[in-house]
């Protein structure tokens, strides 16, 4: 997969790069399938306020 990422890196935004990791990626005939999950990290700039999670959707 570390590959796969440094080509990421290149295509992708920044900020997905940054505050998402990548943790599974499949394969089908022409498309490939990226799985991303949000770190837990509060940015620095927003370190004085107190933030709360929600989180996203389970995957289908």
């Amino acid at each position: 997969m570390d590959n796969y990422l440094e080509l990421l890196k290149l295509i992708l935004p920044e900020f997905l790069i940054n505050h998402f990791d990548l943790v599974k990626n499949t394969k089908n005939d022409e498309a490939m399938h990226l799985y991303f999950e949000e770190r837990n990290v509060t940015p620095q700039e927003e370190a004085n306020r107190i933030l709360i999670a929600h989180g996203f959707h389970k995957e289908e």
